[in-house]
């Protein structure tokens, strides 16, 4: 198809018209390149929800206490809400059908030290099914175990960069750190997908952490896994009632929205998949508008093109050039141009993506990217089309007479 002379006959044209060739060009390039930049911001908006939901279990409940903003029985509003231990063991007691983990969390800030090295960290009070509402991975040791919990064991699980910071190259098993006015046994160490800020938090037993405070038998908050098995609406329905249990075990009015809070994992999870879902059409249709008005400009130009070639097509008809051979020679040009420009959009648009990707953290949109798949299909399709908006006017001019042609001007 395409021969010596073709090419020769292509690049010839090429250079007699650079401006029509440039606009051609431009028109096809502009279209893949805001294409894949489209594509690949919508990539990065859907990774940034997906990252959101990385560092817990998405089948956790969340429960925080509040201050209430309404009397109810007998008792004054802005009372202050506490969580107890008594709370923990009346949920595990009432929700065997719906529950799987439960934690309570007390989290406080400490200067840690091992040797000459010091650093603050979060450290919070845990039992041990907090492992799997945060899907924390063992990289050394072990976790927490109840025994840890009935015996108020001074034993502590860190992070990666905990142990990084204070240990370095040293194993950290077995070995204790300063806390306060007490030493910690690292009886494990972890690692997080959720990324730096999770790896530097430092887990011990929470009767111990209250130990440390007075023995008292107040928590942070409460969180619950449900049975994945139960789904959405068995996710929905156990909020729902554990929702209902609390509010009548601390005496807060049903319609007061400040007493508890509560986040639903599963609830957030639905949303933000709805929203991806939502987002995706609309970068789809936008992205296919881009893709239809770059066909829309290549069929103008190719309509002006063989307009403007109209006494050339009409000259080489004269000369014994058959109507397939016109066809064919303004095809093969349509396609050279098209190709050539679609992919040389198609690999800028790659290289904006890649090369302002960290950049775009900032506006919540992470590792954005375009599926090399997606792309190259988009760029065949661009090509076909371009090869028919070329098709059409080449049919048309050459069922010209080469009389007529050659009268046009």
């Amino acid at each position: 198809m395409f021969s010596k002379d073709t090419w020769r006959e292509i690049f010839e044209t090429i250079r007699k018209n650079k401006l029509r060739t440039f606009l051609s060009g431009f028109t096809v390039a502009l279209g893949i390149f805001i294409f894949v930049l489209l594509f690949g911001l919508g990539n990065g908006l859907k990774n940034t929800f997906q990252e959101f939901f990385i560092d817990d279990a998405s089948n956790a409940i969340f429960l925080y206490p509040g201050r209430t903003s309404k009397p109810y029985r007998g008792f004054k509003a802005n009372r202050i809400i506490e969580f107890e231990n008594e709370d923990l063991e009346d949920i595990k007691k009432d929700f065997p059908f719906y529950l799987e983990y439960v934690t309570p969390r007390i989290t406080r800030s400490a200067q840690v030290s091992y040797k000459n090295e010091s650093n603050s960290y979060a450290a919070r009070g845990v039992a041990p099914g907090n492992q799997f509402v945060e899907k924390s991975i063992i990289m050394k040791g072990r976790y927490l175990n109840e025994k840890d919990l009935t015996e108020k064991r001074k034993n502590v699980v860190i992070g990666r960069l905990v142990a990084k910071d204070l240990f370095g190259t040293e194993d950290p098993i077995g070995k204790y750190v300063e806390m306060g006015t007490s030493a910690f046994k690292v009886i494990g160490v972890f690692q997080d997908e959720g990324g730096d800020n999770e790896e530097r938090f430092i887990y011990m037993p929470y009767t111990t952490r209250q130990q440390l405070e007075k023995s008292n038998d107040k928590v942070g908050q409460i969180v619950v896994t449900f049975r994945k098995e139960l789904g959405y609406a068995g996710a929905m329905a156990f909020e729902k009632e554990l929702n209902q249990f609390l509010r009548d075990k601390k005496n807060i009015d049903p319609t007061d929205p400040n007493g508890i809070y509560i986040q639903n994992r599963t609830s957030d999870l639905k949303q933000s998949q709805q929203f991806a879902v939502v987002l995706q059409l609309i970068v789809s249709f936008v992205g296919l508008g881009t893709l239809i008005a770059g066909i829309i400009g290549i069929s103008n130009i190719m309509v002006f093109v063989v307009k403007e070639r109209t006494k050339e097509l009409g000259i080489r008809k004269a000369l014994g050039a058959t109507p397939r051979s016109v066809i064919q020679m303004i095809l093969q040009e349509s396609i050279f141009i098209t190709a050539i420009s679609g992919y040389f959009g198609l690999i800028f648009g790659v290289f904006v993506l890649k090369s302002i990707g960290v950049q775009l953290e900032e506006f919540f949109i992470k590792n954005p990217y375009i599926d090399m798949g997606t792309a190259t299909a988009a760029t065949i399709i661009l090509i076909i089309f371009g090869a028919i908006a070329g098709y059409i006017p080449a049919k048309r001019a050459s069922s010209i007479k080469p009389i007529v042609a050659l009268r046009d001007e």
